[in-house]
C-alpha cells in the first residue's frame, strides 16, 4: 500500500519570525534554544544525573522553598497538576476547587476524573475571591485538598495567596497551587506562605517551551503521597514491602515512582525528557541570575505601560484592576469592531499574535501578554504601533500615536 505523503511534510521547518504577545506561549529566550541544542546524554549518566539535582537547586530557589521534593514532570503544565491529584486524592476524598476561570474548571474535571468528591465555587469572571468566604466553604464542606490557580490568563487575575496557606493549615486542608501563569511573573514564596504544591510551567513567565513543569511539593503532601508508594515489578528491591495506602492508578503519572527516579536512588521510571531538562535548568538559571525582583518589576513596568497606552488608545481594560496579572492583560474589544479581524491582521500583517479567551469571554476580549523574553519595551511599543495600526483600519475612534506615547513615557519614568 502506497501512504501519499504531501510536499509541505517533506520540507524544511522554516516559521515565521512571529512575536507571541498573546497569554501564552511566548518566545523563548535565545539562551534556553542555545541550551537545549546540547548533545544528548544517558539518563543515568553522572553529568546527567549533576544536572537533574541543579535543576532541583534551582527551582528551590526560584519556589523560595527548602523543600526536598522539589522536580519536574515530563510533560505540559496539566500533567503536573493531574500528577498531584491522582497521586494524592483517592477516590471519594473531598476537593474543593476555587474557579475564577477556565483553568479552575480543568482542575475540578482532573479531581472528578481521579474520583473525588468535587465541590466547585466560583468567583465571576474577573474578580478573585475574599479569604473569608474560602474560609467559609472549608468549614462547610472539610475537604481533603483546596485546589486553586494563583494567576488564571483566561480572566487575566490574579488570586492572592499570602494567607491562604495558614488557613488551610489552621483546618487540616492541604493547597495545591497552580501557577503555570504566574510563575516568575509576581512573588510566590512557597515556604512564607505555606504552600503544600505548586505546579508551574515554562512557556509563561520562565521564558521557554511547552513540555515540561517544574514542581515543589511539601514533606506532609509527600507524606500522604508516600503512603501509596509501589515499585515496578522488575525493580522491586528484596527488602521490598508497599506502602499502606492504595496504588496510584496510573503509571506515568505516578508521583511516589516519579520522587524514586528523582532521588538518590534513581529507580528507573520514565526516560527523563533530556533537551527539555536542560530548557528548564536553563530558564531557572536565567530568571535567579537576573533576580526576584528584578523580573517583577520587570514584568510590572511592561503590564503598566500596556494599559497606559491602551486606556490612551480609548480602550476599555476587562475585570478588577487590583487583582490584574502583570503579564496578562485583557481589553474589551470595542463595539462595532471585529475581534478575530484584528487579531488576523496583527498575525497576517505584522506577525504578532494577540489572544482572544474562553466561554463566556470569548470573542468579547482581547488578550496582550508581555511576559519572560517578552517582557521587554521593544516587544511591548512595536505590539502597541501595530494595535494602533489595525484599530485605525478598524475605525475605532481614538488619537493616533496617542498610545505608544503613552507607554513610552511609563518606560521613560521606569
Amino acid at each position: 500500500m502506497t501512504t501519499l505523503v504531501p510536499a509541505s511534510a517533506l520540507s524544511e521547518l522554516n516559521p515565521l519570525p512571529r512575536l507571541l504577545m498573546g497569554p501564552g506561549p511566548i518566545n523563548a529566550d535565545p539562551r534556553v534554544l542555545r541550551a537545549m541544542s546540547a548533545q544528548l546524554l544517558g539518563q543515568f549518566d553522572p553529568q546527567f544525573r549533576e544536572y537533574m539535582r541543579d535543576t532541583q537547586a534551582l527551582y528551590r530557589g526560584v519556589f523560595e522553598t527548602t523543600n526536598a521534593q522539589t522536580l519536574c514532570i515530563d510533560g505540559t503544565a496539566r500533567s503536573a497538576i493531574e500528577t498531584v491529584m491522582v497521586s494524592l486524592v483517592e477516590p471519594g476524598d473531598r476537593v474543593l476547587v476555587a474557579s475564577f476561570g477556565r483553568f479552575g474548571q480543568l482542575k475540578a474535571e482532573i479531581a472528578r476524573r481521579v474520583g473525588a468528591e468535587v465541590r466547585v465555587i466560583e468567583a465571576e469572571w474577573g474578580t478573585v475571591f475574599d479569604i473569608a468566604r474560602i474560609e467559609a466553604e472549608i468549614r462547610a464542606f472539610s475537604p481533603k485538598l483546596l485546589a486553586c490557580c494563583q494567576g488564571d490568563t483566561s480572566t487575566t487575575m490574579l488570586q492572592p495567596l499570602a494567607e491562604l496557606g495558614a488557613l488551610c493549615r489552621r483546618h487540616g486542608v492541604m493547597l495545591q497551587v497552580d501557577a503555570t501563569a504566574s510563575l516568575c511573573g509576581t512573588p510566590l514564596p512557597v515556604d512564607a506562605w505555606q504552600i503544600d504544591c505548586v505546579t508551574g510551567a515554562l512557556q509563561k513567565c520562565l521564558a521557554g517551551p511547552s513540555g515540561i513543569a517544574p514542581i515543589t511539593l511539601s514533606d506532609a503532601l509527600c507524606d500522604v503521597v508516600m503512603r501509596r508508594r509501589h515499585i515496578e515489578e522488575g525493580l522491586r528491591p528484596a527488602d521490598y514491602r508497599p506502602g499502606a495506602g492504595r496504588i496510584i492508578p496510573t503509571n506515568y503519572f505516578d508521583l511516589a515512582m516519579i520522587i524514586d527516579y528523582w532521588s538518590e536512588r534513581a529507580l528507573n521510571h520514565h526516560t527523563e525528557a533530556t533537551s527539555m531538562l536542560y530548557a528548564a535548568r536553563e530558564c531557572a538559571r536565567i530568571f535567579l541570575q537576573e533576580g526576584h525582583a528584578a523580573v517583577y518589576a520587570r514584568h510590572a513596568l511592561a503590564s503598566r505601560a500596556i494599559v497606559s497606552a491602551l486606556e490612551a488608545m480609548n480602550l476599555r481594560v476587562f475585570g478588577d484592576q487590583a487583582n490584574k496579572m502583570p503579564n496578562v492583560t485583557g481589553i474589551w474589544i470595542p463595539e462595532g469592531v471585529s475581534g478575530d479581524r484584528v487579531r488576523s491582521a496583527m498575525l497576517d500583517e505584522f506577525n504578532i499574535e494577540i489572544g482572544t479567551s474562553f466561554g463566556p469571554l470569548h470573542g468579547r476580549i482581547w488578550r496582550i501578554g508581555a511576559m519572560g523574553y517578552n517582557a521587554r519595551r521593544d516587544a511591548v511599543l512595536t505590539t502597541i504601533a501595530a494595535l494602533e495600526t489595525v484599530l485605525a483600519g478598524e475605525h475605532h475612534r481614538f488619537t493616533r500615536g496617542a498610545g505608544i506615547d503613552a507607554a513610552r513615557a511609563i518606560y521613560q519614568q521606569g
